[in-house]
């Protein structure tokens, strides 16, 4: 990535911006909770560097015309949490040394990711991501849609500048996957025929993409060898899948103050999760014959009445079994990387998710 702006300087003794609430929230008020005191741990090994990649995917807005830089920085500027660059960081660390070519990638996955969300909440409606209005309740859709396609063709341009064109294809590939998923989900909105493959196929390219590429290319940047490349590929693509599989559960067992985004958003937009799914192909029971006639029913499901259901079949505790399994096989993944404190780092993040998991139980 070429970057004319001088590096800004890296203060080692505050968290990185974008990441700074949940480091404080783990280091502090949960502190004794062995899965979070890891995870800060892990953030706080690789902290010189999320400053700098926070500190970089700032200054991006002012790659843009003047009269687009505001908007730029309005998505780019909300944090969060910051998972896709935290994994392209560690991978880096776990298989060599992170250099600024990690940085680099760090940035690009999250523009990318950006630019997903953008276009998630035009077609999701949703008002509210991360306790802030979206672009599109801010601007209106049309304005919107070219803001994350801005900010999709930048993170490509970016790309561009590594000397190595794999990086770059990875990249595109990966962007792709992720447009390719949406689309694929769309068409498939309402459909009580969707089956829990076709579903995991989804999330593997609409989020496990990206996690996967930052892994992967983390180790590639690092001139790993490709049984390492390949197990933090895999790792990623795992984390990836329970992540997105917890979000889902997130959607529609859990409260938006919790997660700072509107609820609700995938069963309004007839989006079966694995919840849904699960109840569904549950056979004859009550709950899954209910939850048929809401979803065929005229109008908009009476959300309340949803998530009792929901409640009452157990279909969210089921949901979150399989991603908490997909993590033990995330972790599996690493034994093939000789360990060191990134490795570490990286177990840390399963151990986060995991979590995360549990307390939708």
């Amino acid at each position: 990535m070429k970057n004319t702006d001088k590096e800004p300087a890296i203060d080692q003794q505050q968290p990185a911006p974008g990441v700074a609430e949940s480091f404080q929230n783990i280091s502090g008020a949960i502190a004794g909770v062995p899965e979070l005191t890891a995870f800060a741990s892990a953030l706080e090994l690789i902290n010189p560097h999320l400053y700098s990649v926070e500190e970089r995917i700032k200054a991006q807005a002012r790659a843009f015309d003047p009269a687009v830089e505001g908007y730029v920085s309005y998505v780019c500027n909300k944090g969060g949490k910051r998972l896709r660059p935290v994994l392209a960081l560690l991978a880096g660390g776990a298989s060599g040394k992170i250099t600024s070519g990690h940085v680099d990638l760090a940035v690009i996955v999250e523009l990318i990711h950006i630019a997903t969300l953008v276009h998630d909440d035009i077609i999701d409606g949703a008002d509210l991501r991360r306790d802030q209005p979206t672009a599109n309740a801010k601007w209106g859709n049309s304005l919107s849609v070219l803001l994350g396609d801005c900010l999709f063709s930048h993170a490509l341009r970016l790309a561009a500048a590594y000397g190595d064109t794999t990086i770059c294809r990875r990249i595109a590939e990966a962007s792709s996957d992720v447009c390719s998923g949406e689309i694929i989900q769309t068409q498939r909105r309402h459909d009580l025929k969707l089956t829990t493959t076709e579903y995991y196929k989804i999330i593997e390219m609409k989020t496990a993409a990206l996690f996967s590429v930052a892994c992967e290319l983390g180790g590639f940047i690092s001139e790993a060898n490709p049984a390492v490349i390949s197990a933090l590929k895999d790792f990623g693509t795992k984390i990836g899948i329970a992540y997105q599989i917890y979000d889902d559960c997130l959607d529609l067992a859990g409260t938006e103050k919790e997660s700072g985004k509107t609820l609700g958003t995938d069963i309004r937009k007839g989006k079966f999760t694995l919840p849904i799914l699960l109840m569904l192909q549950g056979g004859d029971s009550a709950e899954g014959a209910s939850l048929r006639n809401m979803l065929t029913a005229e109008g908009e499901p009476d959300e309340e009445a949803l998530r009792d259901i929901i409640h009452r079949s157990g279909s969210v505790n089921a949901s979150a079994k399989i991603a908490l399994r997909l993590i033990a096989e995330a972790r599996e993944c690493l034994d093939v990387v000789p360990d060191n404190r990134y490795v570490s780092g990286l177990r840390a993040i399963t151990e986060h998710v995991s979590y995360l998991i549990a307390r939708l139980s």
